[in-house]
């Protein structure tokens, strides 16, 4: 930036980017000129063709050779600000660029740093009013559910208990969206939050956690888990708390679909550069042609598990971003209704 910043100190060349790049090529240009003007006028009387030649080489060579590292270090700036969009969007850092310059690259600068703090303003004031209405609305469901369980406990007239117990049923199924709403956006702040690190992550101490936490689950209908786990350790861009996440999630998944007594295969393994995870269970299963659609927000494919366990839309949705934010890809394959399914996470191996 210092040559950027001093070449933005001279009059001409002030407001504009393009007028910079061109001085500085020009004087680039026309050094071996110049240097050669002086080797011939204040040089020997004497001097042969042969040394002319190769004098106007080696100033030609370094005379190109400092104008593009000149121009490399104009450049500095764009480079600057390209940093700064790439790291707000990957990591929501928010960058400080400067506002003093006042050609293209200065306006670009300015324009980045606007449009960041505009957007992180956006942001806060939208997550600030939804968590007030999500708050009132859950305070106004619950004066509803409230007042018809009160209803209720009257033993009122056979019409008046069904209106009132259409009433509760409505309500509790309104709080829950309000509740998986309120957690989707929380969940999607806490994976902005999270910074890219390339961290070395123990798999088996990772998957003692995911197994601890679903026990109960597996035991209830009483499920298998066979873990094959052939890679001990691996340098991945994603948290291993993220990483657990997502796994629990999965699996918990698996089982919500699986009939009982059954299994569910884990599997992790590296093909070429590429380090997998496979989830595979032998319950519900989907139509293949609609895999996308399991991975949008309160998914219409949201369904009662095979033990009437809740599924609340978002799960497989955060698994999506949390993944994709951390560069790696997640897929969903089924042959097809009641023939299982197989999720695959898949990172490129450091």
């Amino acid at each position: 930036m210092k040559l950027y910043e001093k070449l933005s100190h001279v009059g001409f060349l002030k407001n504009s980017y393009a007028f910079k790049f061109l001085f500085v090529a020009f004087i680039g240009i026309h050094i071996p000129l110049i240097g050669l003007l002086f080797f011939v006028l204040y040089g020997s009387k004497a001097i042969s063709a042969d040394t002319i030649l190769i004098v106007a080489l080696i100033l030609t060579l370094v005379a190109t050779g400092a104008t593009l590292l000149f121009l490399k270090r104009l450049i500095k700036p764009i480079e600057v600000a390209s940093k700064a969009l790439h790291m707000y969007r990957k990591n929501r850092i928010v960058p400080s660029l400067p506002y003093s310059f006042s050609d293209e690259v200065g306006l670009l600068m300015r324009n980045i740093q606007d449009s960041i703090t505009e957007n992180e303003n956006f942001i806060t004031e939208k997550q600030d009013l939804v968590y007030l209405l999500s708050h009132d609305l859950r305070n106004f469901v619950g004066n509803s559910k409230l007042g018809a369980s009160l209803i209720l406990e009257e033993e009122p007239s056979e019409a008046i208990t069904e209106l009132a117990q259409l009433i509760l049923e409505s309500t509790e199924q309104q709080y829950i969206y309000i509740e998986n709403f309120i957690k989707l956006l929380k969940e999607q702040d806490q994976i902005i939050e999270k910074k890219s690190k390339n961290e070395t992550i123990q798999l088996f101490a990772v998957f003692a956690v995911v197994s601890k936490q679903l026990n109960q689950l597996l035991s209830h209908k009483n499920i298998k888990l066979d873990l094959s786990i052939e890679v001990e350790k691996a340098i991945l861009d994603i948290d291993k708390i993220l990483l657990t996440r997502v796994l629990v999630n999965l699996i918990n998944n698996a089982i919500k679909f699986s009939f009982p007594d059954n299994e569910i295969k884990v599997r992790v393994y590296v093909q070429d550069d590429r380090l997998i995870f496979k989830i595979s269970d032998k319950g519900l299963g989907f139509d293949q042609m609609q895999s996308q659609e399991l991975f949008r927000k309160f998914s219409k494919m949201s369904k009662l598990g095979t033990a009437n366990e809740p599924s609340t839309g978002i799960g497989l949705y955060l698994c999506k971003k949390i993944i994709e934010k951390h560069d790696g890809q997640i897929l969903a394959e089924s042959e097809g209704i009641n023939k299982g399914a197989t999720f695959s996470i898949i990172f490129k191996k450091s």
